[in-house]
């Protein structure tokens, strides 16, 4: 099926969309073709996000509708689907309840680039420190990192091949003739019978690992030196100008001694880098960035000005970041060394705990470019034994296998569960409440003898009931002492 190629682009909306329950967005590639698999519709995405998040129905309900307008929207044709922007997302709520790793798995999800970052790593243009057009050339650089590997996976069996006959040519230089014609008009060059006996059985010693801790002589690039440049507009700005110059050093290379082991991923990894092609690497990352990218800006409510307008010291750099924001949600041109980036259709996922700031304190223009606000809900004791028990990444499930790798077998019974649960929620009340982040406190304190002397638990068999953890806590049972739980 090519949905998105140029002949099919003056499909029908409804055609488009009757077809894309069969394809999955993260099988997109390069607007051309899309393969067979399972839908990524809206319960779909809230179906997948509730493996590894506990609640929150209104946060997934809402990125889910956001990314799947993002596949609607390559449905339209060119002078519609520009015109269209993403509707950028505001979460407000408590820390450890979700926020970030809502996000994060979308962008899994949907194979997009994603970036985390805090809103108060950032200046105002003309203090000192990063400006916020950073964010987008980090967006960038992880881009072509995603789109490099995924390259360089599909030549992986080519480049092993190749690093393979370097390190046959060198550990046997006088058959280090290649027997591949390099051009058209070169004649295959023909090895006597003997010396191909004894490539192969070279080979077969390397593959067997018989030859790893040979020591080998190898060309390697020279490392030219670093040009590290002060973190600033004006400073990226040069590195930015400056990057090349860093060719012009690292084109020499030296000599180091290996052992074979370690010499085969490095011949490795110089094949991979002249199979793939760097300019369609840098091309995909681009578009990737510009169509697919996600943001998100944590930490919001740290540069909302609680003050009133007019405020100096640090309120005006406060201010004076979300003034920087906003050219860049709206959409913008920035200047990356791959090229220039357009922000017009990257999401934002904004997310702060608003408990001292609120959302109005936000200057209005920023406000505006986060149209959909979602609140998240604090966690309960119930949504504290589900956290326990219920994710693909639940941390019960983690504590089990680690300590299963010392031959130690740990069991939880269902009162322990709820206990652990109890105490953490009684913990959140009574002091600071960070959320699902207490849990991994409390079962870090409550495992720590076991994970300690778990060397004289093996081939036995651990049951953690409620006495168990009675016994444990029992300080805070006596005093409710919640003190030394704190992070």
């Amino acid at each position: 099926w090519q949905l998105f190629s140029p002949r099919n682009r003056g499909t029908k909306p409804k055609d488009c969309l009757k077809h894309m329950h069969k394809y999955e967005w993260s099988d997109y590639r390069g607007g051309d073709m899309i393969t067979e698999k399972d839908a990524l519709t809206p319960h779909k995405i809230v179906e997948e996000l509730d493996r590894y998040i506990v609640g929150q129905e209104k946060a997934k309900k809402a990125v889910a509708i956001a990314l799947r307008n993002r596949i609607r929207r390559q449905c339209l044709p060119p002078e519609i689907r520009e015109e269209i922007a993403p509707k950028n997302i505001l979460m407000i709520g408590p820390t450890g309840v979700g926020k970030t790793e809502i996000a994060r798995r979308l962008a899994k999800l949907c194979n997009a680039p994603f970036l985390k970052i805090e809103a108060t790593k950032y200046t105002e243009v003309g203090y000192v420190g990063r400006d916020v057009e950073s964010m987008v050339r980090d967006l960038m650089a992880a881009a072509v990192s995603m789109v490099k590997e995924e390259m360089e996976t599909q030549v992986e069996n080519e480049a092993k091949r190749r690093a393979e006959e370097r390190l046959l040519d060198i550990l046997l230089p006088g058959l280090a003739k290649s027997d591949e014609p390099i051009g058209q008009s070169q004649a295959t060059l023909i090895i006597p019978s003997s010396g191909m006996e004894t490539k192969e059985k070279f080979r077969s010693l390397l593959r067997e690992g018989k030859l790893d801790s040979r020591q080998i002589e190898i060309l390697v690039p020279a490392q030219g030196p670093q040009i590290e440049l002060f973190a600033g507009t004006q400073f990226e700005e040069m590195n930015i100008a400056l990057g090349g110059l860093q060719g012009l050093f690292g084109g020499n290379k030296k000599k180091k001694t290996v052992s074979v082991a370690e010499a085969l991923p490095i011949l490795e990894a110089e094949e991979k880098e002249h199979l793939v092609d760097q300019e369609k690497i840098v091309q995909e990352a681009r578009r990737r960035t510009q169509e697919l990218g996600i943001i998100f800006v944590d930490e919001m409510d740290k540069i909302a000005n609680r003050e009133a307008r007019g405020s100096s010291g640090i309120d005006v750099s406060r201010e004076g970041v979300q003034r920087d924001l906003l050219p860049i949600v709206e959409g913008t041109i920035v200047n990356t060394k791959w090229g220039p980036i357009d922000t017009t259709h990257i999401l934002f996922i904004g997310a702060g705990a608003f408990t001292v700031a609120k959302p109005q304190d936000l200057i209005p223009e920023l406000q505006g470019r986060f149209p959909i606000r979602v609140e998240l809900d604090a966690l309960t004791g119930d949504d504290f034994v589900r956290i326990l028990t219920e994710p693909k990444n639940a941390l019960v499930t983690q504590y089990i296998q680690l300590l299963g790798t010392e031959d130690v077998q740990l069991e939880f019974t269902e009162d322990a569960i709820a206990r652990i649960a109890e105490i953490a929620a009684a913990a959140n009340r009574q002091s600071e409440n960070i959320g699902a982040r207490r849990l991994q406190t409390v079962m870090e304190r409550l495992l720590e003898d076991i994970s300690f002397y778990a060397d004289q638990h093996v081939g036995t068999k651990v049951i953690i009931d409620r006495a168990y953890v009675d016994e444990r806590f029992k300080d805070y049972v006596q005093q409710q002492d919640l003190s030394k739980y704190i992070l």
